[in-house]
């Protein structure tokens, strides 16, 4: 079972429906105990930094996240999901994300529009990534966001906006993404379908 984490913020059931069209059993919930029994998490999240960062905590699921993320349950972050894997982000100076990834979430460089509202390519930035598997060499995905991570080790794909963006990231059977895959077409199910592969192998 996948649990997308239901605490209040954004269209949730979007990205549970999308999981289910490639064949995931995915269900939405906002009972941590069900949450932490599952064999997989899925963290979605739309609006500020600290709006979903309140939320999360306020649903007693961000302990069950980042124990999920110890543990090593095949977890996926979207978005603003992505964002709260993080220490903390400019756009809500002084709320701490979970800090299960080092570093912060920056501003959009300057000269471009914000938010960056749009499709965009996909660059892979090292070898074989499960999360990618499938998705060749020109996957054009969904963004809406204003900020985005500081670049890592754990980064497989970027985009150009403005310069380099991280818009992927991958650390063993933790995955987060800066898009949103239930909004990006064939390639976005293409890597929910991976996703749901590696929750199937557990």
């Amino acid at each position: 079972m996948i649990a997308v984490l239901d605490y209040g913020i954004g269209n949730l059931r979007s990205a549970e429906k999308a999981l289910q069209k490639v064949g995931g059993d995915a269900r939405l919930t906002a009972d941590p105990d069900e949450a932490a029994s599952a064999d997989a998490m899925v963290l979605p999240g739309v609006g500020s930094f600290g709006r979903c960062m309140e939320a999360l905590v306020a649903s007693g699921l961000d302990t069950v996240a980042a124990d999920g993320v110890r543990r090593n349950v095949p977890f996926l972050g979207i978005c603003v999901g992505m964002q709260l894997l993080y220490d903390g982000s400019d756009e809500s100076p002084g709320v701490r994300g979970l800090g299960l990834i080092g570093g912060m979430v920056r501003t959009l460089p300057e000269g471009v529009k914000r938010p960056q509202m749009q499709w965009n390519r996909l660059q892979s930035v090292r070898g074989a990534s499960p999360l990618l598997a499938g998705l060749g060499d020109e996957a054009w995905v969904y963004f809406v966001h204003s900020y985005a991570p500081d670049a890592n080790d754990d980064v497989v794909a970027t985009c150009d906006y403005g310069g380099s963006v991280v818009a992927a990231i991958e650390r063993g059977r933790l995955w987060a993404t800066q898009f949103h895959p239930e909004k990006s077409g064939r390639f976005g199910l293409q890597l929910l379908a991976n996703f749901v592969a590696a929750a199937q192998a557990t």
